[in-house]
């Protein structure tokens, strides 16, 4: 809910000063022909900054996950899908029209503003005065992230457990039906991470990059393992599958594509390069 009402004043805000609301000089919509234009980099600038969109839609795969608790989801599951990409396309769109008509595009930094970020979370693990000022931001997108995650986590273990692939004990619920057993080992693997020492020696120089390369990776494993789910399934004679993808197989071939050109693509942006080597030198921790 900070995350959505957030959003929801900064656009309001934004269109206020666009349209000319309240005591300040109306900005208008200038910026979006202004310094060259519309495109001023051609398609291969939005393609580039697909680098920086897409992190924003990291997680939406979680969604698929909660299947198992749906009481119908043969219907809830599709219709969630749906409404959350329309949602977070909606947001994210409004958004980035309202900052682009305030702040003219070429005044916008993302590589200065991604290095501004690691320096502060530098300066506040050294100084008690910038830990004050952002405890607040820090802590509340850690538990929101670990919220999803220890869910996610946690759910599929139990899935696991239950097609006999992980020991039977994390199948087990409380009389709640919560996957209490399953829980606790994610919690407990999760702090054996953060506490580990090769988790605190590199957090600051590779989080960023290593969750973006993470999530992305992720979602290429997704499309692979679809790729090989439907001929398996087909073959064995299961029941129809309640949502098949449109276009199957070019459109996950498509989005594998696609996957891997984002990720190589970091290599040519200004702040991002490190991407590709973060994401394969965190793995190892």
């Amino acid at each position: 809910m900070i995350k959505v009402v957030a959003i929801v004043l900064f656009i309001a805000f934004g269109l206020a000063l666009l349209i000319g609301i309240g005591s300040r000089p109306t900005i208008g919509f200038s910026n979006f022909t202004a310094n060259g234009g519309f495109l001023p980099n051609g398609w291969r600038g939005v393609f580039m900054s697909m680098v920086f969109v897409i992190f924003s839609f990291i997680g939406t795969e979680v969604v698929a996950v909660t299947a198992g608790e749906a009481k119908d989801p043969k219907t809830a599951i599709p219709r969630a899908m749906r409404s959350m990409v329309g949602r977070l396309t909606l947001f994210y769109w409004e958004r980035s029209l309202s900052l682009i008509g305030i702040v003219p595009w070429n005044q916008i930094q993302p590589a200065r503003m991604l290095r501004r970020a690691l320096r502060e979370s530098v300066s506040a693990d050294r100084c008690p005065a910038g830990r004050s000022r952002r405890e607040f931001r820090g802590d509340h997108a850690a538990a929101s992230s670990m919220n999803c995650n220890l869910y996610l986590v946690s759910r599929m273990l139990f899935s696991l457990a239950r097609g006999g692939y992980a020991p039977v004990s994390l199948g087990r619920v409380s009389s709640r039906g919560t996957p209490v057993i399953a829980l606790l080992v994610s919690t407990r693997a999760w702090r054996l991470r953060w506490s580990s020492r090769c988790f605190h020696r590199k957090r600051i120089r590779l989080s960023i990059r290593d969750l973006h390369f993470r999530g992305l990776f992720v979602w290429l494993m997704i499309f692979v393992t679809h790729l090989y789910f439907r001929p398996k399934w087909d073959a064995m004679g299961g029941p129809p599958l309640p949502v098949r993808t449109i276009g199957y197989p070019y459109t996950s071939l498509l989005g594998c594509a696609a996957i891997v050109a984002i990720i190589a693509s970091t290599w040519w942006i200004e702040g991002m390069r490190v991407t590709i080597t973060a994401g394969l030198h965190g793995s190892e921790c």
